[in-house]
């Protein structure tokens, strides 16, 4: 009988332990960053945003993969808040005023962001 409570107990606290912590999402992100101050900003930054728990940019791929309890967050919170940081998120744009506040090399025209067009002069 011993043994049969002491093949039960770790069963026991692996189905409580689950039942504890949430199930993750894992959602991907194409985005504009391309350097390491990016990468930076985007994996630091994104930790406080609720229901956040991993989060990984890959340059090559100019892709931001995230892993959230889907029970506090969705896909456009997460874009959102990307927005906010102030690169580009799928669709979604990033925030101007917020951009302008990133480092000098994540500014820069080719950084992912479309050449700016000259204005005309009348």
């Amino acid at each position: 009988m011993k043994r049969f409570l002491l093949l039960l107990l770790p069963l026991l606290i692996a189905a409580r332990l689950s039942a504890q912590y949430p199930k993750l999402a894992y959602i991907d992100v194409r985005t504009n960053a391309v350097c390491d101050m990016c990468v930076k900003t985007i994996e630091t930054e994104m930790l406080y945003e609720k229901g956040v728990k991993e989060v990984h940019v890959d340059l090559e791929a100019n892709l931001i993969h995230v892993a959230v309890d889907a029970k506090k967050t969705n896909v456009e919170k997460v874009r959102a808040a990307i927005s906010k940081l102030g690169y580009s998120a799928d669709d979604v744009g990033p925030n101007m005023a917020a951009r302008e506040k990133l480092p000098d090399c994540c500014k820069k025209e080719g950084c992912g962001m479309p050449p700016a067009t000259p204005e005309l002069k009348n």
